[in-house]
């Protein structure tokens, strides 16, 4: 497996979870408003979202970085 397609698997799977965490955090809002919990205390819907914006960030740079190699090649 080559760098290319390493980088391409692990922003495919940041890009996952950080939707999974984004709806987890929408879950937890919500039951958080009933007066529930889905993850207990250890993080609440703020921090999720955080951690979500966090994964989106280093997409961002693995897809950035895809798009240097290709212009590189084509240059």
């Amino acid at each position: 497996m080559n760098l290319e397609k390493l980088s391409s698997l692990t922003a495919r799977l940041l890009f996952i979870a950080s939707f999974g965490l984004l709806a987890l955090a929408i879950l937890e809002w919500f039951a958080n408003v009933l007066g529930y919990t889905l993850v207990g205390q250890s993080y609440s819907a703020g921090r999720m979202l955080d951690f979500a914006a966090i994964f989106l960030i280093f997409v961002l740079a693995f897809v950035l970085r895809q798009i240097r190699d290709e212009l590189k090649k084509k240059a």
